[in-house]
């Protein structure tokens, strides 16, 4: 059994899009933005691509342009304990597993917040069914356009206020409560900023070309995979680097710009001891490899400009 072919877009809808095309090639964004309205409240939402743009039916969601659109929270220091954000790229079984197992095991003053940037394979509607499944714990963010790791990241930092701040890829996996370590880490040491799944060193001996695992203890950096930190040091050291479109490296820059800032940073438990898995990592293994390098390469050569020169910055070696 095969199910319904996809909607066509009226002749009314295809006219406002090639409209829009043409007021976005003229650089008129004003009316560009117009037009993306009317075709919204047609029901309908447009994409731009290399080779033009697409429309598909409007899901039973709200869609914002872009990150921009989000609120700007900030200064708010209200909102629950911790917020785990996950930017939602694609990979809708991804999505549904690792939430579901948050919701299985995480502390229930854990809130989960999905942004969901621009994908197209139904994951933004996967991430809507969760948070209708599980109100007040699961909320759901849509925008059209991608911004990228920083960009994504933080947006929910300026939109979510809460005492901890949580990365996590949606490949990693809880099996048990894996959160409270990290959160009670922190609660136990105020000079703690950041708490972590998988520490890294840097390779000092290897002119900081390369980083270590680490052992449990205090670390040079924390993985994204799965790390917390307090959301008040993240907005003060202006968040994660605003070039970094994609996460390889950057999470090891952002770890370190809280280090310059005075943080410390620790991996509580050894990483096999933590009760997480990680799964396939479509974010590197299945991302295009010439775009992976070239974005992960100016990561890096950024990180070692900033902080190479300043080997004060790093965890005491034992």
């Amino acid at each position: 059994m095969t199910g319904s072919p996809p909607a066509l877009p009226p002749a009314e809808v295809i006219e406002l899009a090639e409209r829009r095309q043409h007021a976005r090639t003229a650089r008129d964004f004003a009316a560009a933005d117009e037009l993306r309205d009317g075709i919204a409240a047609a029901g309908w939402v447009v994409t731009d691509g290399p080779d033009g743009f697409d429309l598909a039916p409007r899901p039973p969601y709200d869609v914002l342009a872009d990150v921009s659109a989000l609120p700007d929270r900030s200064a708010e220091g209200a909102g629950p304990r911790a917020v785990v954000a996950l930017l939602v790229e694609g990979w809708p079984e991804d999505v549904r597993t690792c939430v579901e197992a948050l919701m299985a095991h995480a502390p229930a003053d854990v809130v989960v917040v999905g942004l969901d940037q621009a994908s197209t394979d139904g994951a933004g509607a996967v991430l809507h069914e969760l948070a209708l499944a599980h109100p007040g714990r699961v909320r759901e963010l849509h925008v059209a356009r991608s911004a990228g790791w920083a960009g994504g990241l933080n947006a929910l930092l300026r939109a979510e206020p809460c005492r901890y701040f949580v990365t996590m890829d949606v490949s990693s996996v809880l099996e048990g409560d894996a959160l409270s370590p990290l959160l009670d880490a922190m609660d136990a040491d105020p000079s703690v900023v950041g708490a972590g799944w998988r520490g890294v060193n840097v390779d000092v001996d290897d002119a900081w070309r390369s980083f270590l695992d680490a052992g449990p203890g205090e670390v040079d950096a924390l993985l994204g995979y799965l790390a917390a930190f307090r959301r008040d040091a993240l907005v003060a050291a202006g968040g994660a680097h605003p070039k970094a479109r994609f996460y390889r490296n950057a999470d090891m820059e952002l770890s370190l710009a809280l280090r310059e800032a005075g943080g410390r940073l620790v991996a509580p438990v050894a990483a096999a001891v933590l009760p997480v898995r990680q799964d396939r990592h479509r974010g590197y293994h299945d991302s295009d490899p010439a775009l992976r390098d070239k974005e992960s390469r100016k990561t890096y050569d950024r990180l070692l400009q900033r902080f190479r020169s300043h080997p004060d910055i790093l965890a005491p070696r034992h």
